[in-house]
């Protein structure tokens, strides 16, 4: 049995299974073997400190792997901008014929240098209406974002249950899950729900080819499904990260009435994330983390992790779901 969906045709793969585009996570080692193993593997842009570095870990992307792969740009509202024309040019001089996109409407700008290149726009949402409007916009698929899902989830609490049906009722476009899903359980429930693919970040992390440190890894597997904290509220920005000593810091400081974002900086800055990312010294920042934390239990290749959700995907729509439907019958045979 094969899953084929508007997804797998539209970019070119054999399991409607996207990597998603995560900051120091999406390098070249990662993204090809998830290419590999024949989901989509995506680079980070903004991993790469120019436009140019960019073009370099395309390149060596693409000696590790004969499959596609992506590249993520993600607009940040920020004072000091990178140079996102300049990433984006980068990707069309490099060939790349599919980008994931998140942030700011700002990241429309985007879409019109790539649109007459023929590059497929993988756009992700976190509600339903903005769901609409980039689909009104000309992007080719949504990725939806879950509640339960590292980064950030917006600020409606729309869990996956809810919001991917709620979303494909909506949504013409092809939609890709995202958000909540680590295993072929997830994988067949997003396809019942209405999506034709599924993306998955944390899971990924927790794998052999991840850039990131054994100890981040093994952090991943220890927190369970109450392993998150959510920061950020009070300021509208809403990330959910890992628990650890440092993000309860975080909210212990946010709790207080008077408290500001500059209160907590020194906690959450990126160059920190990076040094727990790196180095494994977890108390060095926060790190990005979903609620599928609970069903990561190992730290599999990502040819293992893929091979083992399309065969355990396979097994309940034929054995369980058919077995049901059998039973089903029987009782009026």
């Amino acid at each position: 049995m094969a899953f084929k969906t508007r997804i797998t045709e539209m970019l070119g793969i054999e399991h409607p299974i996207v990597q998603g585009g995560m900051m120091h996570v999406g390098r070249a080692e990662l993204a090809s073997a998830v290419s590999n193993a024949g989901a989509l593997g995506i680079l980070t842009g903004l991993t790469q400190p120019t436009p140019e570095a960019l073009r370099d870990e395309i390149e060596r992307c693409r000696a590790m792997t004969s499959k596609p792969f992506g590249v993520n740009m993600t607009v940040f509202p920020t004072i000091n901008p990178p140079d996102y024309k300049g990433y984006a040019q980068a990707i069309i001089d490099s060939g790349i014929k599919i980008v994931e996109t998140a942030g700011t409407p700002a990241v429309a700008e985007l879409w019109e240098m790539w649109k007459p290149h023929g590059i497929r726009i993988l756009h992700k949402c976190t509600s339903v209406r903005h769901s609409l409007s980039a689909e009104r916009k000309g992007v080719d698929a949504i990725s939806i974002d879950g509640f339960e899902c590292a980064g950030h989830p917006g600020e409606d609490d729309i869990p996956g249950l809810i919001l991917f049906p709620a979303a494909a009722d909506k949504v013409k476009i092809p939609l890709i899950a995202s958000g909540g899903i680590a295993d072929g359980r997830g994988l067949v429930a997003a396809l019942a729900l209405g999506a034709e693919g599924v993306n998955m970040g944390t899971r990924f992390c927790a794998t052999k080819e991840a850039p990131i440190h054994d100890n981040l890894k093994q952090a991943y597997v220890d927190n369970d499904e109450r392993g998150t904290h959510l920061i950020f509220r009070k300021f509208k920005n809403t990330a959910r990260v890992g628990k650890s000593a440092v993000s309860d810091e975080v909210v212990r400081i946010s709790a207080e009435p008077d408290a500001e974002f500059g209160d907590i900086q020194h906690l959450v800055s990126g160059a920190k994330g990076k040094v727990v990312i790196d180095e494994g010294d977890m108390s060095a920042g926060i790190f990005w983390a979903g609620m599928t934390q609970g069903l990561i239990h190992d730290i599999p290749t990502a040819q293992e992790l893929i091979d083992r959700m399309i065969g355990d995907a396979e097994a309940i729509v034929r054995d369980r779901l058919n077995g049901f439907m059998a039973a089903k019958i029987s009782e009026f045979a």
